[in-house]
């Protein structure tokens, strides 16, 4: 249920009415658009006085939310979320996610070994990309494929944020394994294949860190949104969604990248929207014009795979971009976004 004030309704107006809802025993959640405050009502709605809270001054109406995510649907919060990301090391610049511009996080699919990684963060940085991507822990459909290097893998993505100085984005997959990614992570990745671990997501929600979840290989996007409920309910509003492309009946590509899940989640949320069009497609050469059209769908950030020899990556090679052809995705990408009245970073 929510509580649309009045334009211009004042601060003693807002805080009334959250008093009154505190006192019947339910958490008032007060978000403050251009024109309008909406004051969100967590708990029992079965205490809720509806008339009582009508006949306040600075009410306009009381809605009920139908929508199973409350939190994190757009009715709920009437302004968009921008997520701010410090800066990797100081004297550098912040960045924001959800806001004009659109981030790029890049990077090879596993943390291989220190040399690849800092040699390629560097590159990539003065390719212009935002962030890190990388991972140190793997989830494999195979046991006997390459699991990620571990807490090694994490102290190189570390040691990367002193010496480039790109912000890092890297995997958890396991609840014991949380406390020691937040610490060094600028973002927590859950994978497609945890998006329903709801032990994982409580977890996260209790973490002082943005969390983007990736869209599950079969899942809707409703049921993307109520994972993300988990993490906001439990205390982390910094929640970022991730379409990745799911399982279809199409052969030719490795996931079918749904792209109308952008403006649909747009619609329906207040989130900020990555596109992963790396494992979207599969294929390096359907990564580019992938990503060109995720931004001028209204994305705001992207994950690629860049690879110094996909030929031989130890991940993920086919789908990888080489250093040279991500540099000339950014140019592309700069153009695309400035088309629709964006930028990058």
């Amino acid at each position: 249920m929510i509580v649309v004030m009045q334009k211009g309704a004042g601060d003693d107006r807002i805080q009334a009415v959250s008093d009154l809802v505190t006192e019947w025993g339910l958490k008032p959640h007060v978000s403050r658009g251009e024109e309008r405050t909406v004051i969100g009502l967590i708990g029992d709605e079965s205490k809720v006085n509806e008339p009582a809270l009508e006949m306040m001054s600075g009410v306009e109406k009381v809605m009920p939310v139908l929508k199973p995510y409350k939190r994190a649907s757009l009715e709920f919060h009437a302004q968009r979320t921008v997520i701010k990301i410090p800066p990797a090391r100081h004297g550098d610049r912040g960045l924001t996610l959800g806001g004009p511009g659109v981030l790029v996080m890049a990077g090879p699919c596993s943390v291989e070994n220190r040399d690849m990684i800092l040699a390629l963060a560097a590159f990539l940085k003065g390719a212009g990309a935002h962030l890190l991507r990388g991972g140190a822990f793997k989830p494999r459909t195979s046991p006997y494929a390459f699991q990620g290097l571990g807490v090694e893998g994490v102290r190189y993505l570390s040691e990367q944020r002193s010496v480039v100085g790109l912000p890092v984005i890297t995997e958890v997959m396991d609840v014991r394994d949380a406390e020691m990614i937040a610490e060094f992570a600028d973002l927590i990745q859950v994978g497609a294949r945890n998006m329903q671990n709801f032990a994982l997501l409580k977890v996260l929600g209790r973490c002082r860190k943005p969390v983007m979840l990736k869209r599950g290989l079969a899942n809707t996007l409703e049921e993307l949104l109520m994972s993300a409920e988990y993490v906001i309910n439990a205390g982390n509003e910094e929640v970022i969604l991730c379409e990745r492309g799911i399982r279809t009946f199409e052969p030719f590509t490795r996931n079918t990248l749904d792209l109308s899940a952008v403006p649909v989640l747009k619609r329906e949320s207040h989130l900020p929207v990555v596109v992963d069009p790396s494992h979207g497609t599969g294929h390096w050469d359907l990564v580019a014009p992938m990503a060109r059209a995720a931004v001028a769908a209204g994305a705001d950030g992207l994950l690629l795979e860049v690879h110094p020899d996909p030929a031989h990556a130890i991940s993920d090679g086919p789908q990888s971009l080489t250093p040279g052809r991500f540099k000339e995705l950014m140019r592309e990408l700069e153009a695309v976004a400035g088309a629709v009245g964006r930028h990058l970073g």
